[in-house]
């Protein structure tokens, strides 16, 4: 049987041709007029992108590079930091503080769960410099409440600093409007390219901030960063291929919003959650648990069927159809199957999955299985969204 190898993990994510294609002709040199157009061009679209006013940097390296960046720029050795955690990239945040030597007061809740409002501000203290959070907790497929975080720090002096390298482009911020001091992104995410890239924007106090931070820093230098980008060049040698990559994601994008990127942008994450409901609707009438408890339209988590391992069906899946699905993280690992729901994917790629993920079910456990349960479930998901759009 003919197979074609897809990517359905919550990163790396699938690729825009169009990307592809602008990263074989990138054969410019980063100091040169040709580059600088580019690169000014693509960091005003990662603005509208992102929707803030704020300025954006871009880093060569993946998510975790910005994550150690924000720490970095905005702490001092013994700064007293809030962590929310509830997953391995909560834990990330963790390791992070701790590296940098900020006085690290960690909010943990289990795997699956998030936090309430009132248990973060129960740890909210005035002299809490910064919080850290995921918008979406990829190894769980949660999704923490942002916009309720950004009102508990309104007002005060600490700085809310955002890991959304899978919530952006699957999750609808106001970043300026409900003050987001720091929001992350990759770019093997919702932006359709290969990893290397990272962004994130900064408010004006999170710019102060790094006046006064003594943490040391110098390739993660934002200040430094900000100061090339404005003329349309990186402080080091950039991912010329790369940029020319995310360029071409952003305009395919402003294509789809037919010449209006912001409505590119929304229509995208109106895709994940469409995408992600087709998914859980289709995994309850297979009988199948979900993980989370806030649900992410970035990724879905599924609890593995009694008597079978997750790690048994991201390897039937990858045998039978070349598909790759991702299995839980370290402890979860065997326990949690993680669909993502991130860029170069629609509602065809999600029946797919769903056809897929059936097949394997049914070889696996044939007595509790039947074929087109799902499939029909999610079908009649996209037959509303569309009579919905219809009406509109």
């Amino acid at each position: 049987m003919f197979r074609k190898t897809r990517l359905f993990t919550p990163g790396p994510t699938p690729l825009l041709p169009a990307a592809q294609f602008a990263m074989a002709a990138a054969d410019l040199h980063h100091r040169t007029p040709e580059f600088r157009a580019l690169y000014l061009k693509v960091l005003a679209q990662l603005k509208v992108f992102v929707g803030t006013s704020n300025d954006v940097v871009v880093l060569a390296s993946s998510g975790t590079g910005a994550m150690e960046a924000a720490v970095t720029n905005l702490t001092s050795p013994g700064d007293k930091v809030l962590v929310l955690s509830a997953g391995k990239f909560g834990e990330r945040w963790v390791s992070l503080a701790k590296a940098y030597h900020c006085e690290t007061v960690v909010l943990s809740k289990p795997y699956g769960q998030t936090f309430t409002v009132k248990e973060v501000q129960a740890q909210l203290t005035p002299d809490v410099k910064a919080v850290f959070v995921q918008a979406t907790e990829t190894s769980t497929g949660v999704r923490h409440d942002v916009k309720a975080l950004a009102q508990l720090v309104k007002g005060t002096d600490t700085l809310l600093v955002v890991d959304a390298i899978t919530g952006l482009g699957t999750t609808a911020f106001d970043v300026d409007g409900d003050g987001i001091d720091v929001i992350i992104g990759g770019s093997q995410k919702a932006l359709m390219i290969p990893p290397g890239l990272s962004f994130l924007s900064a408010s004006d106090r999170a710019w102060a901030r790094m006046e006064t931070s003594t943490n040391p820093r110098y390739y993660f230098d934002l200040r430094k960063e900000r100061k090339s980008c404005a003329k349309g060049e990186s402080a080091y040698t950039p991912a010329v291929a790369l940029i020319a990559a995310m360029g071409a994601a952003l305009d395919y994008l402003e294509q789809q919003g037919s010449g209006d990127l912001a409505k590119g942008r929304d229509l995208l994450v109106a895709n994940a959650e469409l995408c992600a409901l087709c998914m859980r609707t289709a995994a309850a009438a297979l009988g199948l648990e979900l993980f989370s408890a806030s649900h992410a339209a970035a990724v879905t988590a599924l609890k593995a069927p009694e008597g079978v391992s997750s790690s048994d069906l991201v390897k039937g899946f990858k045998k039978e159809f070349a598909g790759v699905l991702s299995d839980g993280q370290g402890e979860m690992k065997g326990q949690i199957l993680r669909i993502a729901h991130i860029g170069y994917l629609d509602y065809l790629d999600c029946i797919a999955i769903i056809a897929g993920l059936e097949q394997v079910l049914a070889q696996l456990k044939p007595e509790s299985f039947q074929y087109g349960d799902g499939l029909r479930a999610a079908q009649l998901v996209y037959a509303k969204a569309r009579q919905n759009v219809d009406k509109s």
